[in-house]
């Protein structure tokens, strides 16, 4: 059970075309601030993709190129980069979680805030960032509730480039039997590669996202943004072997976009 709230706001900077930003979040979830802590630092990819775990210190080496600003265990962690590598887009990225005990230390409140400088496409940018917080936020929760502190097997893929077309989402839901009127809650059989049970834990015309006993299935409508559709898979399943799954859905997703 969670409740969240968000903030979104932007500043210019001396540069016409860049603009600040900052896309907060706060939320509770039935997991101790420990086991947030764990997600976050040493667990990403449960929910988001694999990282080398920041070195446990103020000016420490995180991720990306980052350099560690906070650090207090479980409490407060932040990571800051400038000159983002292989990013033209952004020239400053800063992320920081701040995580405080609810009921005895049984849940936990978060407080994320991503923000930095865009220096190109602001709007496109900025929705595009906004959206996928509010998508890796809610899995992040589905993993502390569901999964954790297992580790994942975890394998990410786009589609085809025609699945940059404005309606490709909305067709690999068709396809997955997984429409645009599908409550997040419902119980469903997903034709993918294979027929599956799965629980949608979320839906909207950005995101697919469906999770089974087994793990979870993420679909991201990058095509919203220009992008190709995407897709991430977290096996929760003790010696997994992801890359069959891999091939299997990335065979399958080529298929939705080779239809005439």
């Amino acid at each position: 059970m969670t409740k969240e709230t968000s903030k979104e706001t932007s500043k210019e900077t001396s540069k016409e075309t860049s603009k600040e930003f900052e896309i907060a979040r706060e939320f509770e979830v039935d997991a101790t601030p420990e086991e947030v802590w764990a997600a976050i630092t040493t667990g990403t990819g449960g929910y988001l993709w694999p990282m080398e775990p920041p070195e446990p210190r103020v000016g420490g080496a995180g991720p990306f190129g980052s350099k560690v600003t906070a650090w207090d265990p479980p409490h407060r962690y932040t990571n800051r980069v400038e000159d983002v590598d292989g990013i033209a887009e952004q020239t400053l990225n800063q992320l920081d979680y701040t995580i405080e005990p609810r009921d005895e230390g049984r849940r936990a409140w978060v407080r994320y805030v991503h923000s930095g400088i865009f220096v190109d496409d602001w709007d496109n940018q900025y929705d595009g960032a906004a959206k996928h917080t509010d998508f890796y936020l809610h899995t992040l929760r589905e993993y502390l509730v569901h999964f954790a502190p297992r580790p994942a097997a975890f394998a990410a893929f786009d589609g085809p480039e025609a699945s940059k077309a404005p309606d490709a989402l909305a067709a690999v839901g068709r396809a997955l039997g997984v429409g645009e009127d599908m409550a997040a809650g419902a119980r469903v059989t997903v034709r993918g590669p294979d027929e599956f049970d799965a629980v949608v834990d979320f839906r909207d015309p950005y995101f697919i996202g469906l999770r089974t006993d087994r793990g979870l299935t993420r679909v991201f409508g990058r095509n919203h943004w220009g992008h190709p559709v995407g897709v991430s898979l977290h096996d929760f399943t003790p010696g997994a072997d992801v890359k069959e799954c891999e091939a299997a859905w990335q065979g399958w997703l080529n298929g939705v976009f080779d239809q005439p």
